[in-house]
């Protein structure tokens, strides 16, 4: 399966709805599986440091086939991934970046900036949920 236009400008959308129930303004970008953006979304008074971010999570997620806050648990001293981050750029190790999976294989991801960690995670999750909920369902 491929993540099209149609089903990114979805899940971004999922994402949106979700930051707007929280009421927090949020940056959305939503890669392929090639790791290019197909969808970005800025909101209204979103932080402008958040579009780098936003894509930097897409990116990680993309990149290592995981969720960005899995990486920073991964990087911290004495772990295995300690100092990734000092070697390859647009590595994010905190949440808001989640890999889009379609049985087992990468098809995608989700990164999103513009609040605290938390409710990063929170909107990238609503999105991931969606993903999941309408196309890798039986």
């Amino acid at each position: 399966m491929k993540i099209t236009l149609d089903i990114a400008e979805k899940i971004a959308q999922k994402c949106v709805d979700k930051a707007e129930e929280i009421n927090v303004p949020m940056i959305i970008s939503i890669m392929g599986d090639d790791g290019r953006l197909i969808v970005f979304k800025k909101m209204n008074n979103a932080l402008p440091v958040s579009i780098k971010i936003s894509q930097a999570k897409a990116y990680t997620a993309y990149a290592l086939k995981m969720r960005s806050d899995e990486l920073g648990k991964l990087s911290q001293p004495g772990e295995m991934l300690y100092g990734i981050d000092t070697v390859c750029d647009d590595i994010v190790l905190f949440g808001g970046g989640i890999p889009l999976k379609v049985k087992g294989e990468l098809v995608g991801s989700i990164g999103v900036s513009g609040g605290s960690v938390e409710e990063d995670m929170t909107v990238a999750e609503a999105g991931e949920e969606f993903f999941n909920n309408r196309y890798t369902s039986n």
